[in-house]
């Protein structure tokens, strides 16, 4: 894979490194076959040159097992170097690709390819490349060796290889589909582990653990069968297979030998040459001991591949300036998920710099994909957004960014500080513009008030907070950045009065400084609204100040704000 690709110095060094191990591994036999037929066999005791052979016997061995070591030692280093920029490129990806991706992805398996596939292709390139290049060499090595001696018994030996060939054909023709499968279920696991934690407090509250718990045993147990399918192609076709061959090997060599014996051939060549076909046997075991994790490695690759090859969100050249203002203007607007059902129809909207707009309307009626246009988030198909007088599109993605603010109807907080939930990472941000936007956000009274006020860790989500205080944290995010724009994204309609009113004085002290563009679900939000936008099936159908619109005799707008007046009073009696 390309992450492996700044190492390949280091394996063309690591290969050359193997091939010198591997010659000293193949002397051993050789020398041993000297020392037999030479010094025991003639009875030639001469103990310098036999202490030599034996020396020469350790110092190769010693050293074959020393080159081995280091280069095993090698081989982890470029795993660990090529998996660390597998990983960052797939996350960096990941973060690339467009909001229409995440409509359909599932989190938990894409969680599971950053970590659990990447780290297979770890053990590829750590593990299985290495002993099969090792082993590979040994084996090539030891029929030279074997050819050398007597080319006769060398190509008894080497029908091992065609056969070890034919069994890995076998294997790879049953496993093949279980690792594929035991990969994607490993995947399911993941993903319904992450959204049962997710969604705890639903899933405990409407009792539904047992069944979640029946799904989980249920994909569980296939995830069972399927690695016992493969492990299964393990046992019949890895070692045991290659154990039988070797016994035949072994009794065919004894046999050729003994029918040559009496034409005067050395008791040490047959030493040799059973030294030789353990060097031959036990790297051929080790090789398809191997395609086990081979398997699973090269399965793990291809999703992680596929996911590489998601198509990144590409859109026009951004060579515009960047947001001096925030004015917007959108022109016959018209976008849907599936072209042939369009969400929004026609919309013109004009917003000026500084002004507060509302936008409003029943569920369904695009209140939200208007939103996601506006963040560029998706690209529509007719009509256009300009900001500033430039194509939305146009403008730089980190100019771009930096000049939007957006407070979601669910704050995303991180398991971090509220100083570093704030700063979201803001190259350069200060501490006193931390406090700066917190005072904004009328968030600054209840941080002093926790125990490390804003050094305090607040959990994973945003445990250690209310969902106001989280609503009110997610409004001095959207402000530490400065934005000349700030969306909110139905951003009161899970808090409480009291937040309520304190969203309220901050959009109010930003009135004329910031242009705000507000998705209400709760109309007293958007009252003080410079205009609001009433959206139905997604067009604009009516337009105007809170006033002028309750004026509307049998108007969308006056409808719902009577409607949500007739609530307020029951809810506050429950």
């Amino acid at each position: 894979m390309e992450s492996a690709a700044p190492e390949r110095p280091q394996l063309i060094r690591g290969g050359i490194w193997l091939l010198l191990a591997a010659g000293l591994e193949v002397l051993a036999p050789i020398l041993g076959k000297r020392y037999i037929d030479d010094h025991l066999l003639p009875g030639h005791y001469d103990l310098g040159a036999m202490a030599m052979l034996l020396a020469t016997v350790l110092l190769t061995g010693w050293a074959s097992s020393w080159i081995r070591y280091a280069q095993l030692s090698r081989m982890a280093g470029v795993a660990r170097r090529s998996v660390l920029r597998l990983r960052e490129k797939v996350y960096a990806h990941v973060l690339a690709l467009p909001m229409a991706f995440f409509d359909k992805a599932i989190t938990g398996q894409l969680v599971s390819r950053v970590t659990n596939d990447t780290e297979a292709v770890n053990q590829l390139y750590r593990q299985v490349l290495y002993v099969m290049l090792d082993s590979t060499i040994v084996v090539f090595g030891s029929l030279v060796a074997m050819a050398f001696l007597d080319w006769r018994l060398m190509l008894i030996v080497a029908t091992l290889v065609p056969a070890m060939v034919l069994i890995i054909k076998g294997y790879q023709h049953l496993s093949a589909p279980a690792a594929q499968r035991t990969r994607q279920l490993r995947s399911d696991i993941n993903a319904q582990m992450a959204e049962s934690m997710a969604g705890m407090a639903v899933l405990q509250a409407a009792g539904a653990a047992g069944r979640f718990g029946e799904r989980f045993e249920a994909v569980n147990a296939e995830h069972r069968l399927s690695r016992i399918a493969e492990l299964r192609a393990n046992a019949w076709l890895l070692r045991p297979a290659l154990d039988l061959m070797n016994v035949l090997l072994l009794v065919t060599v004894i046999y050729a030998f003994g029918r040559r014996e009496l034409s005067g051939m050395e008791v040490g060549l047959l030493y040799a040459f059973l030294a030789y076909i353990a060097r031959v046997v036990e790297p051929l075991i080790q090789i398809t001991m191997q395609f086990g994790q081979l398997q699973q490695s090269m399965v793990a690759a291809s999703r992680v591949r596929a996911l590489l090859e998601e198509a990144e969100f590409r859109g026009p050249p951004q060579d515009g300036e960047p947001v001096s203002q925030g004015a917007i203007r959108i022109e016959g607007l018209s976008f849907g998920y599936d072209p042939a059902r369009p969400v929004l129809h026609g919309v013109d909207v004009d917003i000026p710099a500084g002004s507060f707009v509302g936008i409003v309307g029943h569920t369904g009626s695009g209140k939200s994909t208007l939103l996601s246009l506006l963040l560029r988030f998706y690209t529509a198909q007719n009509g256009r957004i300009t900001v500033d007088g430039q194509p939305l599109e146009g403008v730089p993605d980190a100019a771009f960014r930096d000049a939007v603010g957006l407070v979601p109807q669910e704050a995303f907080l991180m398991a971090a500080t509220v100083r570093e939930n704030i700063a979201m990472g803001r190259p350069g941000i200060t501490d006193a513009a931390v406090e700066a936007a917190a005072r904004d956000a009328r968030a600054h009274d209840f941080i002093t008030a926790l125990p490390q006020g804003y050094d305090t860790r607040l959990g994973e989500g945003g445990a250690r907070v209310s969902s106001g205080q989280k609503q009110l944290l997610a409004m001095a995010r959207a402000l530490a950045g400065a934005p000349r724009i700030l969306f909110l994204d139905e951003a009161t309609s899970n808090v409480d009065s009291e937040t309520e009113a304190r969203i309220g004085e901050a959009l109010t002290a930003l009135h004329g400084r910031v242009t705000i563009v507000a998705i209400a679900h709760r109309l007293s939000t958007i009252r003080a609204a410079d205009q609001i936008l009433v959206l139905n099936h997604g067009h604009v159908q009516e337009r105007g100040r809170h006033d002028e619109l309750m004026a509307v005799d049998g108007g969308l707008y006056r409808r719902l704000v009577e409607l949500q007046t007739l609530e307020e009073p029951a809810a506050d009696e429950g």
